[in-house]
């Protein structure tokens, strides 16, 4: 989200509805890649985004106007979690391994006006009051190290957004890209040796592959797509990310058509799961069910 498209998605994703044009209706699915099955969770004339899937598999987490929202799986009730002073989340937010914290990013206008001042917290998972991890702005998270010890992120410092890691204690930020372009979504493989993530480094989006210290870069896709935020399924075999079937530079606008496509880790190859309108909100956090076979995403419908 972080060309000057992707930094108005940010805002959009944080106005009420009265104040967003056109209206639209959000829906929060389930994809199983066992039957190609898809489940609607959620449906409403509202705009929310980016589910992450409870480490026990019970609940949805998502975004609505700034605030954190529970989606019980059994019930389909909805619950405001409580995030105190932090009123104005982005889309970028997740549940720790063990379960026991969340980890948001909210714009804190006291530190830098406008829209570049996403900073990274972290939570209980119940809620309460964030605790924050990045003193620099503009902060977004992406991935949580499997030992729950470090938190991978995109800043945009001295003008140039890349990939930085932090310990959840915060401290100081490790950067880990530097190629000229836009690097984003960064997530850890399940065995925490590597982070995969998107780039813009061969001169359109694709998807990247790296050890988790930054070093061995390597391209994995390289098609007519652009290719956004990788997820490694829990048993390391595959990624699920989203496609804009049209190149859209280094922005990823909502409202588009997109596909989500699985990628083959060991085949090195990918295919199309399901395609529909969404892009900015639908898959930008990691959101597999415990058991791998199943994620989460949000479709989008124009509304008069």
């Amino acid at each position: 989200m972080k060309s000057i498209l992707a930094i108005f998605c940010v805002v959009f994703s944080l106005l009420p509805m009265s104040a967003q044009s056109p209206k639209l209706q959000s829906t929060l699915e389930i994809y199983d890649i066992t039957d190609g099955s898809r489940t609607i969770v959620l449906q409403e004339e509202a705009h929310f985004e980016a589910p992450n899937w409870s480490r026990d598999g019970s609940y949805l987490l998502i975004n609505r106007q700034g605030l954190l929202f529970k989606v019980d799986l059994e019930s389909r009730q909805i619950r405001l979690i409580d995030t105190d002073f932090a009123d104005r989340l982005n889309n970028d937010h997740g549940i720790s391994p063990d379960g026991k914290q969340l980890v948001i990013s909210h714009h804190d206008s006291t530190v830098q006006p406008g829209s570049r001042n996403s900073r990274i917290y972290v939570l209980p998972v119940a809620g309460g009051s964030p605790k924050v991890v990045t003193s620099l702005t503009p902060s977004y998270w992406h991935g949580w190290s499997p030992d729950g010890q470090t938190l991978a992120y995109v800043g945009m410092r001295d003008g140039e957004y890349d990939i930085y890691t932090i310990s959840v204690e915060g401290g100081e930020e490790t950067k880990l890209t530097d190629a000229p372009g836009l690097d984003d979504g960064p997530d850890y493989s399940p065995d925490g040796k590597y982070i995969y993530y998107n780039s813009m480094a061969s001169g359109k989006m694709e998807l990247w592959r790296m050890k988790a210290d930054g070093s061995e870069k390597k391209q994995l896709t390289n098609d007519a797509f652009s290719n956004w935020f990788p997820h490694p399924s829990p048993d390391g075999k595959y990624l699920v990310y989203i496609a804009y079937l049209e190149d859209q530079g280094s922005a990823h606008p909502p409202m588009k058509a997109v596909a989500l496509k699985l990628y083959d880790l060991e085949a090195q190859s990918s295919k199309i799961l399901c395609a529909f309108t969404g892009g900015q909100g639908t898959i930008n956090v990691p959101s597999w069910s415990p058991d791998g076979k199943k994620f989460a995403f949000v479709s989008y419908r124009a509304l008069p």
